[in-house]
């Protein structure tokens, strides 16, 4: 009775973090809402491959009279499950490797708007500043050019 025991504590655990009695069907129903799961967390699929696994074998187990632990389930069955719990509990399961690459990237998407938005600011006072300076220039040019035409005239005379 292992697996069963196995099963029924990552059960409880999944129902209690989604308040669902059929726990482990909702962290499976999560991760396959997860279209882009595999492509942010190593092992996803297999995990997912696994968890739906075992669920089905806990059923076979629960329902089918032919079916018990001793010819359905060895040893490594029961580790995995409880290692999977170990995971959730530690915050190194799919789901939360998920929400923490989200999180990453959503963090790394505000610090690139926030530099971008920076640089867009500096350009811009560059911008004005040259427009500025170029102002001044033409103005400086000007004046040496009435100075010359005022020198010219003056000369003439």
């Amino acid at each position: 009775m292992k697996f069963i025991d196995s099963y029924k504590r990552l059960e409880k655990l999944c129902s209690e973090v989604y308040g669902d009695n059929h726990g482990v069907s909702a962290y499976i129903d999560e991760m396959v809402k997860k279209s882009d799961g595999a492509y942010c967390v190593s092992g996803w699929n297999e995990d997912l491959k696994q968890l739906k696994h075992y669920r089905w074998v806990r059923n076979q187990i629960v329902h089918d009279p032919n079916c018990s632990e001793e010819n359905m389930c060895t040893p490594e069955d029961s580790q995995w499950i409880n290692d999977f719990h170990s995971r959730i509990m530690s915050a190194n399961d799919p789901l939360a490797q998920y929400r923490k690459t989200k999180r990453r990237s959503e963090v790394q998407r505000t610090k690139q708007n926030d530099i971008s938005e920076e640089f867009i600011y500096i350009e811009s006072k560059h911008e004005k500043s040259s427009h500025k300076t170029t102002g001044c220039f033409a103005f400086i040019i000007g004046i040496i050019l009435l100075a010359a035409v005022a020198v010219l005239v003056l000369n003439v005379n």
